[in-house]
């Protein structure tokens, strides 16, 4: 008789996507156009994601929306008018991309009524999740992490050590007051040394009292203890609940939590700056679109062409 084989337990089985903002910063085009449906090349920032939590386990998505904004959840609804219209001229190669993000994984809504901060956001999906679900990952989605696969390592991590897993990336020191910027130190033992443990964490310091430059981005392995904590923390300026402060009263308490720092390309697609730039990144790795981009970039900018 052979040995038996076993299905190793997922990490997470639900991912969660905050995704009820406005997208004040690219208005006019967000008038009617949800920002995470604004394309980075021709796939949305919402498929993007998606795409990074199926690749790492998750099973379904829970999008956290705002009122009026059905048409991000719409994105993973199947089109049978288009993909017939598609099949029928025979354009193949765009009925996949079509098909693809309704096959992605599952998707469902929560709807936030009121813009109460990000930890308000995360507890609205509590109600989502099944009895024997003990952690989530949180996915913000106006943060482009890759190449994908920091999950599985936070996943791993939660493993070995319990508790919480966030993701940081090493920003330059002009930057920490832009960012919630962890202080850390090094876990005995570890090899990797992109894993530490979190002491806390700072909201946008001034540079002089930032304890490191490690920032949070945007990527979250929660034990689901963080929603007792956001029941027990106090909202802040202007009513809002932040994750971060429900974080913190857990490491108060004792709840291990760690970060896993992201050493790779990173683009926030918050803001039209940061926009852009993930657009011309993945453009210029684009097979098709990759070539000519860099072709007239390199004429643009009056920079030596890589052509002999």
């Amino acid at each position: 008789m052979g040995t038996p084989t076993t299905t190793p337990t997922l990490a997470f089985r639900t991912a969660v996507v905050p995704a009820a903002g406005m997208g004040t910063r690219f208005l006019p085009a967000t008038k009617t156009v949800p920002k995470e449906l604004l394309p980075v090349v021709d796939t949305p920032g919402i498929e993007l994601v998606a795409s990074e939590a199926a690749a790492s386990g998750a099973e379904r998505l829970v999008v956290v929306t705002a009122p009026g904004k059905a048409g991000v959840v719409g994105h993973f609804v199947e089109d049978a008018v288009l993909e017939g219209r598609l099949r029928a001229s025979g354009k193949h190669e765009l009925l996949e991309k079509v098909r693809r993000a309704p096959n992605l994984i599952d998707v469902e809504s929560v709807i936030q009524e009121e813009p109460l901060g990000l930890g308000h956001a995360v507890n609205c999906a509590e109600q989502t999740l099944a009895d024997d679900e003990d952690a989530i990952a949180v996915l913000l989605p106006d943060d482009l992490v890759q190449p994908s696969g920091v999950l599985d390592i936070m996943a791993r991590v939660r493993a070995k050590r319990g508790g919480s897993v966030l993701c940081a990336i090493d920003v330059p020191k002009s930057q920490v007051g832009s960012y919630g910027i962890f202080d850390v130190e090094e876990v005995p033992g570890v090899a990797n040394p992109n894993v530490m443990k979190v002491l806390g964490m700072i909201e946008k310091p001034r540079l002089e009292n930032a304890p490191s430059t490690l920032a949070a981005a945007g990527r979250y392995l929660l034990d689901r203890a963080i929603f007792d904590a956001l029941r027990r923390v106090e909202p802040g300026v202007g009513g809002e609940l932040q994750l971060t402060d429900a974080i913190a009263l857990l490491i108060d308490e004792g709840h291990p939590v760690h970060v896993v720092v992201h050493r790779g390309p990173r683009h926030d697609l918050g803001n039209p700056g940061g926009y852009l730039r993930a657009c011309v990144d993945h453009a210029l790795d684009h097979p098709t679109y990759g070539p000519t981009l860099r072709a007239w970039l390199s004429e643009r900018l009056e920079l030596p062409s890589t052509d002999d």
